[in-house]
């Protein structure tokens, strides 16, 4: 249910796990086990004794939704650190801890275009997707800011 709120969190550089068929048991353990925050919109799971440390979401819209985590845990304290080194460092989609790689690495991978104007790439070693810095990374954090600050 939170699947693009992850996604994002994910986009700023944040360890973002998501199952979008997991039993409620099983997540709750996961969560216990490594401390982890959960995020939810389910007004029963947060009912659960013992559940720990949650944030029960009821905005409908995932800028919503992001707006409130990143305030409720202070997440972006400074917009000017929005283009540090934790934004897109990890894969949007499985999370993993992207590497750098030599350009040469991303030559086959990566369209010809891309590879001729872009000088620096990473790697998600576990999904294989490449990531560069293009027009997408500014409109990310224009967008970043309009969600966080407007």
């Amino acid at each position: 249910m939170l699947g693009r709120l992850a996604r994002w969190l994910r986009l700023l550089g944040f360890d973002t796990l998501y199952y979008p068929l997991i039993k409620d048991s099983l997540l709750l353990k996961i969560a216990m086990e490594e401390k982890r925050t959960l995020l939810t919109r389910d007004t029963r799971l947060v009912k659960v004794r013992g559940v720990g440390d949650f944030l029960l979401l009821k905005e409908n819209d995932t800028f919503g939704q992001l707006r409130k985590v990143v305030a409720m845990y202070d997440l972006i304290p400074d917009i000017k650190k929005l283009s540090g080194t934790r934004l897109l460092s990890r894969c949007s989609l499985c999370n993993s801890v992207l590497d750098d790689v030599p350009r040469e690495q991303a030559k086959a991978h990566v369209p010809e275009y891309v590879y001729l104007v872009s000088e620096n790439f990473r790697h998600c070693p576990k999904c294989g997707k490449f990531y560069w810095r293009g027009t997408h990374q500014e409109l990310l954090e224009k967008k970043l800011r309009e969600i966080i600050y407007n």
